[in-house]
């Protein structure tokens, strides 16, 4: 304990995630490395970092500013590509794949949610929610959809464009297209970032219920310690290493834990 808080190692992080039956796995990162430059100007933003994450979970990864908690995320969901370790959705392994097939991935079983919403600006809101499914050929899950929509109280917004609706109803239409495909797994980075305190609080709520309503599975990176506690899960990097993890988080102990860290 330290400062009233229980810190865990990082040898006890590993232990822990590796505990994780293989079945429930949703995604997880081997031995992961990301270097930029070389020599002098060398930088490791992520330095054989091993971890995973719980299918039917909330996660949230945090620390930082130049933690590597961005460069984790982006690798893990086929963005960018590693300099050494693995990663991997389920089972499959991304380095094995070609950029076509990464793109395949990412299209049938990965979903997105940017802190800029990323909308389409000339299509409905209903339009954006399908896009992805459009894209593919494919007309997708209608009852399935229609959950997603009522989900996120979006019922009476659906034949509205981007710039019609706020905010938060932006940033709802966004979660409920990275939702539609039913992906295996939803990656979410700062979805709260340009939303205000009221918005962002909806927005997670509407995340938290796609978890524990729908059986999603959501890792996102938030620096935000509010944001975070809608969380199952957090884990910490520092300087490109995992430095530990909270389950049951709240603001207060979120806190404490980035001050540990020198946040």
């Amino acid at each position: 304990m330290r400062g009233g808080i229980e810190l865990t190692a990082v040898n006890q992080t590993i232990q822990t995630t590796q505990n994780i039956d293989s079945a429930n796995i949703a995604a997880r990162a081997e031995s992961a490395s990301k270097i930029y430059g070389s020599g002098e100007s060398e930088v490791r933003a992520l330095d054989n970092v091993s971890v995973t994450f719980e299918r039917g979970k909330f996660s949230a990864i945090m620390g930082p500013s130049g933690s590597g908690k961005s460069t984790l995320m982006h690798c893990i969901a086929g963005l960018d590509a590693l300099t050494s370790g693995s990663v991997y959705i389920g089972d499959t392994d991304l380095s094995k794949l070609s950029d076509k097939e990464i793109t395949k991935l990412r299209r049938e079983k990965i979903g997105f949610v940017f802190q800029s919403f990323n909308l389409v600006p000339t299509l409905t809101a209903n339009e954006n929610i399908r896009l992805p499914l459009m894209l593919g050929n494919n007309k997708g899950d209608e009852a399935w959809i229609q959950k997603v929509i009522d989900t996120v109280h979006l019922q009476d917004r659906l034949t509205h464009r981007p710039s019609e609706l706020s905010g938060g109803q932006q940033q709802r239409v966004a979660v409920a297209r990275a939702l539609a495909s039913q992906p295996r797994i939803i990656f979410a980075d700062e979805p709260t970032g340009n939303l205000d305190s009221k918005t962002g609080h909806e927005v997670l709520s509407f995340m938290r219920r796609a978890v524990t309503d729908l059986g999603q599975t959501i890792v996102m990176v938030t620096h935000d310690a509010v944001a975070a506690s809608f969380a199952d899960r957090i884990v910490f990097l520092k300087d490109g290493k995992i430095a530990g993890e909270m389950t049951g988080p709240t603001p207060e102990r979120v806190l404490d834990y980035l001050k540990h860290l020198g946040e």
